[in-house]
Protein backbone atom coordinates (compact mmCIF):
# COMPACT_ATOMS: atom_id res chain seq x y z
CA UNK A 1 0.00 0.00 0.00
CA UNK A 2 1.39 3.76 -0.82
CA UNK A 3 2.25 5.96 1.65
CA UNK A 4 -0.21 7.98 -0.10
CA UNK A 5 -3.91 7.53 -2.43
CA UNK A 6 -4.82 9.94 -4.21
CA UNK A 7 -8.42 10.55 -4.59
CA UNK A 8 -8.29 14.18 -6.59
CA UNK A 9 -9.51 16.21 -3.35
CA UNK A 10 -7.82 15.08 -0.40
CA UNK A 11 -4.72 15.93 -0.97
CA UNK A 12 -2.83 17.73 1.98
CA UNK A 13 0.43 20.15 2.23
CA UNK A 14 2.12 17.91 4.36
CA UNK A 15 1.36 15.09 1.66
CA UNK A 16 3.14 17.56 -0.97
CA UNK A 17 6.01 18.21 1.50
CA UNK A 18 6.20 14.61 1.78
CA UNK A 19 6.55 13.37 -1.53
CA UNK A 20 8.58 16.11 -2.88
CA UNK A 21 11.24 16.05 0.08
CA UNK A 22 10.98 12.56 2.05
CA UNK A 23 9.68 10.91 -1.13
CA UNK A 24 6.94 9.46 -0.04
CA UNK A 25 5.17 6.78 -2.06
CA UNK A 26 1.90 7.75 -3.93
CA UNK A 27 -0.92 5.36 -5.40
CA UNK A 28 -4.60 6.17 -7.33
CA UNK A 29 -7.31 5.07 -5.36
CA UNK A 30 -10.36 3.11 -7.11
CA UNK A 31 -12.33 6.35 -6.66
CA UNK A 32 -10.35 8.32 -8.99
CA UNK A 33 -9.75 5.61 -11.13
CA UNK A 34 -13.32 5.52 -11.79
CA UNK A 35 -14.10 9.20 -12.05
CA UNK A 36 -10.83 9.20 -14.41
CA UNK A 37 -12.88 6.38 -16.61
CA UNK A 38 -16.02 7.85 -16.72
CA UNK A 39 -14.60 11.34 -18.03
CA UNK A 40 -12.50 8.81 -20.62
CA UNK A 41 -15.31 7.71 -21.83
CA UNK A 42 -16.83 11.44 -23.26
CA UNK A 43 -13.49 11.75 -24.61
CA UNK A 44 -13.72 8.98 -26.69
CA UNK A 45 -17.67 9.37 -27.71
CA UNK A 46 -16.69 13.32 -28.96
CA UNK A 47 -13.21 12.01 -30.72
CA UNK A 48 -15.75 9.37 -32.99
CA UNK A 49 -18.12 11.94 -33.64
CA UNK A 50 -15.92 13.85 -36.22
CA UNK A 51 -16.93 17.00 -34.38
CA UNK A 52 -14.85 19.65 -33.68
CA UNK A 53 -13.44 19.79 -29.85
CA UNK A 54 -10.60 22.01 -28.73
CA UNK A 55 -7.65 19.73 -28.06
CA UNK A 56 -9.58 16.65 -29.08
CA UNK A 57 -9.88 16.87 -32.96
CA UNK A 58 -8.41 20.69 -33.12
CA UNK A 59 -4.88 22.49 -32.34
CA UNK A 60 -4.19 24.27 -29.90
CA UNK A 61 -3.63 28.25 -28.82
CA UNK A 62 -4.22 30.50 -31.88
CA UNK A 63 -4.29 27.12 -34.05
CA UNK A 64 -7.53 25.94 -31.94
CA UNK A 65 -9.46 26.78 -35.69
CA UNK A 66 -7.73 23.65 -38.07
CA UNK A 67 -9.18 20.16 -37.63
CA UNK A 68 -6.93 17.27 -37.06
CA UNK A 69 -7.99 14.00 -38.37
CA UNK A 70 -8.67 10.91 -36.50
CA UNK A 71 -5.63 9.40 -37.77
CA UNK A 72 -3.02 11.90 -37.01
CA UNK A 73 -4.64 12.47 -33.09
CA UNK A 74 -1.89 11.10 -31.25
CA UNK A 75 0.63 12.68 -33.46
CA UNK A 76 -0.83 15.96 -32.13
CA UNK A 77 -0.53 15.27 -28.62
CA UNK A 78 3.16 13.78 -28.91
CA UNK A 79 3.81 17.16 -30.70
CA UNK A 80 2.39 19.09 -28.12
CA UNK A 81 4.43 17.49 -25.09
CA UNK A 82 8.01 17.82 -27.68
CA UNK A 83 7.10 21.72 -29.31
CA UNK A 84 6.62 23.23 -25.75
CA UNK A 85 9.50 21.33 -24.22
CA UNK A 86 11.00 24.64 -24.61
CA UNK A 87 12.52 25.34 -21.49
CA UNK A 88 15.96 27.22 -20.50
CA UNK A 89 18.23 28.02 -17.88
CA UNK A 90 19.22 26.32 -14.91
CA UNK A 91 17.56 23.45 -13.88
CA UNK A 92 14.56 23.43 -11.51
CA UNK A 93 15.31 21.82 -7.56
CA UNK A 94 13.97 18.14 -7.65
CA UNK A 95 11.63 19.05 -4.49
CA UNK A 96 9.62 21.24 -7.21
CA UNK A 97 9.63 18.81 -9.50
CA UNK A 98 8.28 16.06 -7.47
CA UNK A 99 5.73 18.50 -6.06
CA UNK A 100 4.61 19.80 -9.32
CA UNK A 101 3.90 15.99 -10.70
CA UNK A 102 2.35 14.94 -7.58
CA UNK A 103 -0.18 17.82 -8.46
CA UNK A 104 -0.49 17.39 -12.00
CA UNK A 105 -1.75 14.19 -10.65
CA UNK A 106 -4.23 14.88 -8.15
CA UNK A 107 -5.98 17.17 -10.67
CA UNK A 108 -5.79 14.62 -13.39
CA UNK A 109 -7.13 11.99 -10.36
CA UNK A 110 -10.53 14.13 -9.81
CA UNK A 111 -11.40 13.38 -13.75
CA UNK A 112 -12.42 16.04 -15.15
CA UNK A 113 -9.62 16.00 -17.88
CA UNK A 114 -10.97 12.82 -19.69
CA UNK A 115 -7.59 10.95 -19.69
CA UNK A 116 -6.75 7.35 -19.03
CA UNK A 117 -6.01 6.27 -15.34
CA UNK A 118 -2.86 4.51 -16.71
CA UNK A 119 -0.95 7.79 -17.71
CA UNK A 120 -1.46 8.91 -14.25
CA UNK A 121 0.15 5.16 -13.01
CA UNK A 122 2.55 6.27 -14.96
CA UNK A 123 3.64 9.88 -13.49
CA UNK A 124 3.20 7.85 -9.93
CA UNK A 125 5.13 4.94 -10.75
CA UNK A 126 8.06 7.63 -12.19
CA UNK A 127 7.20 9.49 -8.66
CA UNK A 128 7.92 6.07 -6.40
CA UNK A 129 11.04 5.02 -8.43
CA UNK A 130 12.66 8.50 -8.43
CA UNK A 131 12.74 9.21 -11.95
CA UNK A 132 12.80 13.29 -12.02
CA UNK A 133 12.33 14.62 -15.34
CA UNK A 134 15.14 17.97 -16.47
CA UNK A 135 12.69 20.72 -16.01
CA UNK A 136 14.35 24.13 -16.92
CA UNK A 137 14.06 27.31 -15.18
CA UNK A 138 12.52 29.94 -17.87
CA UNK A 139 9.05 28.95 -20.16
CA UNK A 140 6.09 29.64 -17.76
CA UNK A 141 4.15 32.93 -18.27
CA UNK A 142 1.37 30.91 -15.57
CA UNK A 143 -1.52 30.93 -18.24
CA UNK A 144 -2.25 27.88 -20.18
CA UNK A 145 -0.81 26.58 -17.25
CA UNK A 146 2.95 25.84 -16.15
CA UNK A 147 3.49 24.63 -20.14
CA UNK A 148 7.21 24.29 -20.74
CA UNK A 149 7.51 23.00 -17.22
CA UNK A 150 4.76 20.20 -17.49
CA UNK A 151 5.86 19.66 -20.79
CA UNK A 152 9.31 18.67 -19.55
CA UNK A 153 7.52 16.40 -17.13
CA UNK A 154 5.45 14.99 -19.39
CA UNK A 155 8.55 14.17 -21.81
CA UNK A 156 10.01 11.32 -19.74
CA UNK A 157 6.54 9.75 -19.90
CA UNK A 158 7.01 9.22 -23.59
CA UNK A 159 10.75 7.97 -22.75
CA UNK A 160 12.26 11.63 -24.45
CA UNK A 161 14.22 14.02 -22.78
CA UNK A 162 16.86 13.79 -19.76
CA UNK A 163 15.80 12.65 -16.07
CA UNK A 164 17.44 12.45 -12.86
CA UNK A 165 17.79 8.90 -10.90
CA UNK A 166 19.61 8.54 -7.49
CA UNK A 167 22.05 12.08 -8.40
CA UNK A 168 22.79 10.87 -12.04
CA UNK A 169 21.00 12.08 -15.49
CA UNK A 170 20.76 9.73 -17.85
CA UNK A 171 17.93 9.40 -21.19
CA UNK A 172 14.27 9.02 -20.63
CA UNK A 173 14.37 5.72 -22.55
CA UNK A 174 17.23 4.45 -20.15
CA UNK A 175 15.26 4.96 -17.25
CA UNK A 176 12.14 3.44 -18.30
CA UNK A 177 14.03 0.32 -19.76
CA UNK A 178 15.69 -0.20 -16.77
CA UNK A 179 12.42 -0.96 -15.33
CA UNK A 180 11.00 -2.71 -17.92
CA UNK A 181 8.31 0.49 -19.08
CA UNK A 182 7.80 1.18 -22.28
CA UNK A 183 7.11 4.42 -23.47
CA UNK A 184 3.99 6.12 -23.54
CA UNK A 185 1.77 6.73 -26.61
CA UNK A 186 -0.71 9.35 -25.64
CA UNK A 187 -3.92 9.46 -26.70
CA UNK A 188 -6.50 12.16 -27.78
CA UNK A 189 -6.49 15.40 -25.12
CA UNK A 190 -3.93 13.57 -23.00
CA UNK A 191 -1.06 15.78 -23.88
CA UNK A 192 -3.29 18.37 -23.52
CA UNK A 193 -3.75 17.52 -20.08
CA UNK A 194 -0.38 16.71 -18.86
CA UNK A 195 0.67 20.67 -19.27
CA UNK A 196 -2.67 22.49 -18.74
CA UNK A 197 -2.12 23.06 -14.98
CA UNK A 198 -0.48 25.80 -12.46
CA UNK A 199 1.03 22.48 -10.64
CA UNK A 200 4.68 23.88 -10.53
CA UNK A 201 3.27 27.32 -9.24
CA UNK A 202 1.60 25.72 -6.40
CA UNK A 203 4.47 23.75 -5.25
CA UNK A 204 6.40 25.93 -5.10
CA UNK A 205 3.97 28.31 -2.76
CA UNK A 206 3.59 24.69 -1.10
CA UNK A 207 7.07 24.35 -0.03
CA UNK A 208 7.35 28.06 0.82
CA UNK A 209 4.58 27.64 3.11
CA UNK A 210 6.13 24.91 5.36
CA UNK A 211 9.55 26.96 5.17
CA UNK A 212 8.04 29.93 6.51
CA UNK A 213 5.81 28.21 8.97
CA UNK A 214 9.59 27.44 10.72
CA UNK A 215 10.78 30.62 10.32
CA UNK A 216 8.21 32.80 10.90
CA UNK A 217 8.48 31.14 14.80
CA UNK A 218 11.76 31.09 14.23
CA UNK A 219 12.14 35.00 13.70
CA UNK A 220 9.87 35.46 16.81
CA UNK A 221 12.90 33.63 18.80
CA UNK A 222 15.57 35.96 17.58
CA UNK A 223 13.57 39.28 17.77
CA UNK A 224 12.83 38.06 21.90
CA UNK A 225 16.57 37.50 21.87
CA UNK A 226 17.71 40.80 20.13
CA UNK A 227 15.58 42.62 23.09
CA UNK A 228 17.26 40.29 25.85
CA UNK A 229 20.69 40.77 24.36
CA UNK A 230 19.77 45.10 23.97
CA UNK A 231 18.86 45.47 27.56
CA UNK A 232 14.77 45.43 25.73
CA UNK A 233 11.89 45.39 27.57
CA UNK A 234 9.04 42.96 27.19
CA UNK A 235 6.09 45.00 28.47
CA UNK A 236 5.21 46.24 25.43
CA UNK A 237 4.20 42.50 23.99
CA UNK A 238 1.82 41.78 26.59
CA UNK A 239 -1.32 40.33 26.22
CA UNK A 240 -3.49 43.21 27.49
CA UNK A 241 -1.61 45.77 25.06
CA UNK A 242 -1.44 43.47 22.29
CA UNK A 243 -5.38 42.49 22.18
CA UNK A 244 -6.49 46.21 21.77
CA UNK A 245 -4.93 45.60 18.02
CA UNK A 246 -7.23 42.55 17.30
CA UNK A 247 -4.93 41.24 14.12
CA UNK A 248 -4.29 37.51 14.80
CA UNK A 249 -1.29 36.90 13.80
CA UNK A 250 0.17 39.58 15.80
CA UNK A 251 -1.22 38.13 19.12
CA UNK A 252 0.83 35.07 17.97
CA UNK A 253 3.66 36.31 17.89
CA UNK A 254 3.42 38.42 20.82
CA UNK A 255 2.71 35.30 22.42
CA UNK A 256 5.62 33.63 21.24
CA UNK A 257 8.63 36.12 22.58
CA UNK A 258 6.96 36.92 25.54
CA UNK A 259 7.14 32.52 26.35
CA UNK A 260 11.09 33.57 25.08
CA UNK A 261 11.70 36.06 27.45
CA UNK A 262 9.64 34.42 30.70
CA UNK A 263 12.65 34.20 33.32
CA UNK A 264 15.13 36.18 31.48
CA UNK A 265 17.17 37.55 34.36
CA UNK A 266 18.64 39.95 31.83
CA UNK A 267 15.66 41.69 30.97
CA UNK A 268 14.80 41.71 34.74
CA UNK A 269 18.17 43.57 35.55
CA UNK A 270 17.44 46.76 34.14
CA UNK A 271 13.09 46.59 34.56
CA UNK A 272 13.35 49.54 37.33
CA UNK A 273 14.80 52.92 37.52
CA UNK A 274 16.11 52.38 33.42
CA UNK A 275 15.84 56.13 32.34
CA UNK A 276 14.67 55.01 29.25
CA UNK A 277 11.02 55.32 27.50
CA UNK A 278 10.54 53.16 24.94
CA UNK A 279 12.65 50.64 22.78
CA UNK A 280 13.47 51.23 19.38
CA UNK A 281 10.71 50.21 16.52
CA UNK A 282 12.70 47.25 15.15
CA UNK A 283 12.74 45.51 18.93
CA UNK A 284 9.06 46.95 19.71
CA UNK A 285 7.18 46.46 16.56
CA UNK A 286 8.67 42.85 16.14
CA UNK A 287 5.31 41.37 16.92
CA UNK A 288 3.69 44.02 14.45
CA UNK A 289 5.97 43.21 11.62
CA UNK A 290 6.29 38.86 12.09
CA UNK A 291 2.16 38.71 12.87
CA UNK A 292 1.51 40.48 9.68
CA UNK A 293 3.78 38.20 8.15
CA UNK A 294 1.79 35.79 9.51
CA UNK A 295 -1.55 36.80 8.65
CA UNK A 296 -0.57 37.09 5.13
CA UNK A 297 0.71 33.43 5.53
CA UNK A 298 -2.66 32.55 6.52
CA UNK A 299 -4.43 34.13 3.05
CA UNK A 300 -1.37 32.22 1.08
CA UNK A 301 -2.61 29.12 2.78
CA UNK A 302 -5.96 29.24 2.04
CA UNK A 303 -5.21 30.00 -1.50
CA UNK A 304 -3.22 26.99 -2.01
CA UNK A 305 -5.97 24.77 0.26
CA UNK A 306 -8.61 26.20 -2.42
CA UNK A 307 -6.19 25.20 -5.35
CA UNK A 308 -5.85 21.98 -4.04
CA UNK A 309 -9.58 21.14 -4.62
CA UNK A 310 -9.90 22.56 -7.93
CA UNK A 311 -9.49 21.04 -11.37
CA UNK A 312 -7.21 23.10 -13.34
CA UNK A 313 -7.12 22.28 -16.79
CA UNK A 314 -8.57 22.88 -20.10
CA UNK A 315 -11.13 21.99 -21.65
CA UNK A 316 -12.67 20.15 -18.61
CA UNK A 317 -15.20 17.17 -18.98
CA UNK A 318 -18.15 18.53 -16.72
CA UNK A 319 -20.32 15.65 -14.74
CA UNK A 320 -23.09 15.80 -17.10
CA UNK A 321 -21.02 14.96 -20.30
CA UNK A 322 -20.23 18.21 -21.74
CA UNK A 323 -16.43 19.18 -22.58
CA UNK A 324 -15.92 23.11 -22.01
CA UNK A 325 -13.05 25.24 -22.40
CA UNK A 326 -12.72 27.73 -19.44
CA UNK A 327 -9.86 29.72 -17.63
CA UNK A 328 -9.07 27.78 -14.44
CA UNK A 329 -5.65 27.27 -15.99
CA UNK A 330 -4.90 31.25 -15.78
CA UNK A 331 -2.40 31.40 -12.10
CA UNK A 332 -3.47 34.89 -10.89
CA UNK A 333 -4.68 33.81 -7.68
CA UNK A 334 -1.45 31.54 -6.79
CA UNK A 335 0.90 34.66 -8.24
CA UNK A 336 -0.91 37.70 -6.24
CA UNK A 337 -0.68 35.27 -3.20
CA UNK A 338 3.14 34.66 -4.33
CA UNK A 339 3.97 38.50 -4.32
CA UNK A 340 2.24 38.96 -1.45
CA UNK A 341 4.21 36.33 0.68
CA UNK A 342 7.36 37.67 -0.61
CA UNK A 343 6.98 41.26 0.57
CA UNK A 344 5.48 39.79 3.82
CA UNK A 345 8.90 37.60 4.12
CA UNK A 346 10.90 40.90 3.00
CA UNK A 347 9.61 42.70 5.85
CA UNK A 348 10.48 40.04 8.41
CA UNK A 349 14.03 40.12 7.13
CA UNK A 350 14.33 44.04 6.77
CA UNK A 351 13.36 43.97 10.25
CA UNK A 352 15.71 41.67 11.84
CA UNK A 353 18.59 43.10 10.14
CA UNK A 354 17.82 46.46 11.92
CA UNK A 355 18.13 44.98 15.25
CA UNK A 356 21.73 43.29 13.83
CA UNK A 357 23.20 46.15 13.26
CA UNK A 358 21.69 47.63 16.78
CA UNK A 359 23.61 45.04 18.72
CA UNK A 360 26.43 45.83 16.74
CA UNK A 361 26.87 49.15 17.16
CA UNK A 362 28.34 50.49 20.51
CA UNK A 363 26.24 54.20 20.48
CA UNK A 364 23.16 52.04 20.57
CA UNK A 365 23.54 48.78 22.20
CA UNK A 366 23.69 49.76 25.96
CA UNK A 367 27.39 48.55 26.64
CA UNK A 368 28.00 46.04 24.21
CA UNK A 369 31.72 46.32 22.72
CA UNK A 370 32.01 47.36 19.12
CA UNK A 371 30.84 44.76 16.29
CA UNK A 372 30.32 42.35 19.78
CA UNK A 373 34.63 41.95 19.29
CA UNK A 374 36.24 40.84 22.02
CA UNK A 375 39.41 42.85 21.07
CA UNK A 376 37.84 45.79 18.92
CA UNK A 377 40.40 47.14 16.60
CA UNK A 378 42.04 44.31 16.23
CA UNK A 379 39.89 41.98 16.08
CA UNK A 380 36.40 42.93 13.63
CA UNK A 381 33.78 40.68 15.41
CA UNK A 382 30.60 40.47 13.45
CA UNK A 383 31.06 43.41 11.72
CA UNK A 384 30.91 41.86 8.33
CA UNK A 385 28.03 40.13 9.05
CA UNK A 386 26.02 42.96 9.02
CA UNK A 387 26.88 43.72 5.78
CA UNK A 388 26.08 40.40 4.32
CA UNK A 389 22.85 40.41 6.19
CA UNK A 390 22.52 44.50 4.57
CA UNK A 391 23.10 42.44 0.99
CA UNK A 392 20.87 40.30 1.73
CA UNK A 393 17.46 42.82 2.82
CA UNK A 394 18.43 44.44 -0.66
CA UNK A 395 18.24 41.90 -2.58
CA UNK A 396 14.64 40.62 -1.19
CA UNK A 397 13.39 44.14 -1.86
CA UNK A 398 14.20 43.67 -5.18
CA UNK A 399 12.65 39.97 -5.21
CA UNK A 400 9.96 41.75 -3.65
CA UNK A 401 8.34 43.94 -6.66
CA UNK A 402 5.68 42.02 -8.05
CA UNK A 403 5.46 39.46 -10.68
CA UNK A 404 2.03 39.43 -11.23
CA UNK A 405 1.52 43.04 -12.60
CA UNK A 406 3.33 42.21 -15.69
CA UNK A 407 1.96 40.34 -18.36
CA UNK A 408 2.96 39.97 -22.20
CA UNK A 409 0.69 38.53 -24.26
CA UNK A 410 1.61 35.26 -26.10
CA UNK A 411 0.08 33.02 -29.27
CA UNK A 412 -0.47 35.64 -31.56
CA UNK A 413 -2.60 37.67 -29.01
CA UNK A 414 -5.29 34.49 -27.88
CA UNK A 415 -3.24 34.42 -24.84
CA UNK A 416 -2.97 38.46 -24.19
CA UNK A 417 -3.07 38.46 -20.40
CA UNK A 418 -0.68 36.18 -18.61
CA UNK A 419 0.05 35.71 -14.65
CA UNK A 420 3.48 35.49 -14.56
CA UNK A 421 3.00 33.55 -11.83
CA UNK A 422 5.75 31.20 -12.13
CA UNK A 423 8.54 33.89 -12.29
CA UNK A 424 6.60 35.45 -8.55
CA UNK A 425 6.90 31.56 -7.37
CA UNK A 426 10.64 31.33 -8.50
CA UNK A 427 11.77 34.46 -6.55
CA UNK A 428 9.78 33.76 -3.52
CA UNK A 429 11.84 30.71 -3.18
CA UNK A 430 14.94 33.13 -2.94
CA UNK A 431 13.02 35.37 -0.50
CA UNK A 432 12.03 32.56 1.82
CA UNK A 433 16.03 31.02 1.65
CA UNK A 434 17.19 34.46 2.19
CA UNK A 435 15.50 35.15 5.11
CA UNK A 436 16.60 31.66 6.77
CA UNK A 437 20.26 33.39 5.76
CA UNK A 438 19.14 36.81 7.68
CA UNK A 439 17.42 34.68 10.51
CA UNK A 440 21.29 32.76 10.75
CA UNK A 441 22.88 35.95 11.32
CA UNK A 442 20.70 37.41 14.11
CA UNK A 443 20.81 34.32 16.24
CA UNK A 444 24.33 34.44 15.56
CA UNK A 445 24.56 38.33 16.64
CA UNK A 446 21.84 37.68 19.39
CA UNK A 447 23.97 34.39 21.09
CA UNK A 448 27.15 36.50 20.67
CA UNK A 449 25.69 39.48 22.80
CA UNK A 450 23.74 37.78 25.55
CA UNK A 451 27.01 35.86 26.31
CA UNK A 452 28.56 39.45 26.77
CA UNK A 453 26.36 40.63 29.44
CA UNK A 454 26.93 40.10 32.95
CA UNK A 455 23.36 38.92 33.66
CA UNK A 456 22.29 35.17 32.62
CA UNK A 457 20.26 34.68 29.65
CA UNK A 458 16.19 33.41 30.06
CA UNK A 459 15.48 29.45 30.03
CA UNK A 460 14.40 30.16 26.24
CA UNK A 461 17.42 31.96 25.19
CA UNK A 462 19.80 29.78 27.11
CA UNK A 463 18.35 26.32 25.18
CA UNK A 464 18.67 28.22 22.26
CA UNK A 465 22.42 29.50 22.37
CA UNK A 466 23.48 25.72 23.71
CA UNK A 467 22.13 24.63 20.45
CA UNK A 468 23.77 27.14 18.51
CA UNK A 469 27.13 26.23 20.03
CA UNK A 470 27.11 22.82 19.54
CA UNK A 471 28.11 24.01 15.76
CA UNK A 472 29.05 27.46 15.99
CA UNK A 473 31.10 28.58 18.73
CA UNK A 474 31.57 31.65 21.20
CA UNK A 475 33.33 34.32 18.93
CA UNK A 476 36.73 34.70 20.96
CA UNK A 477 39.33 36.47 18.23
CA UNK A 478 38.30 36.77 14.71
CA UNK A 479 37.69 33.81 12.62
CA UNK A 480 36.43 33.18 9.01
CA UNK A 481 32.82 33.27 9.54
CA UNK A 482 31.27 31.85 6.17
CA UNK A 483 31.43 28.70 7.91
CA UNK A 484 29.86 29.71 10.89
CA UNK A 485 26.70 31.28 9.34
CA UNK A 486 26.44 28.36 7.23
CA UNK A 487 25.62 26.06 10.11
CA UNK A 488 23.93 28.37 11.74
CA UNK A 489 21.11 29.06 8.60
CA UNK A 490 21.25 24.79 8.62
CA UNK A 491 20.38 24.70 12.19
CA UNK A 492 17.44 27.81 11.65
CA UNK A 493 16.08 26.30 8.48
CA UNK A 494 15.77 22.74 9.59
CA UNK A 495 13.04 23.89 12.74
CA UNK A 496 16.32 22.97 15.03
CA UNK A 497 15.97 26.47 16.51
CA UNK A 498 11.87 26.02 17.30
CA UNK A 499 12.95 22.80 18.89
CA UNK A 500 15.25 24.11 21.16
CA UNK A 501 13.08 27.01 22.21
CA UNK A 502 10.26 24.95 22.80
CA UNK A 503 8.05 26.57 20.62
CA UNK A 504 7.06 24.06 18.11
Amino acid sequence: MSDIQLTGTQLTRADVVAVARGDATVGLSAEARDSMARSRRVVENLAASGAPAYGISTGFGALADKFIPEDRRSELQRNLIRSHSAGMGPRVEREVVRAMMLLRARTLAMGFSGLRPAVVDRMLDMLNAGITPAVHEYGSLGASGDLAPLAHAALALLGEGTVEVGGVDQDASAALAALGWEPLELEAKEGLALINGTDGIQGMLVLALADLETLLTTADITAAMSVEALLGTNRAFAADIIAMRPQPGQAISAANMTRALAGSPIVASHRHDDPRVQDAYSLRCSPQVNGAARDTWAYAATVVENEMRSAIDNPVVTPDGRVESGGNFHGVPLGLACDFLAIATAEVGAIAERRIDRMLDPARSHGLPPFLSGDPGVSSGLMIAQYTAASIVAENRRLAAPASVDSLPTSAMQEDHVSMAWGAARKLRRVVANLGRLLAVELVTAAQAIEMREADAGPVSGQVVARLREVVDHLDTDRVLAPDLAAATELVMSGDVVEAAGLG
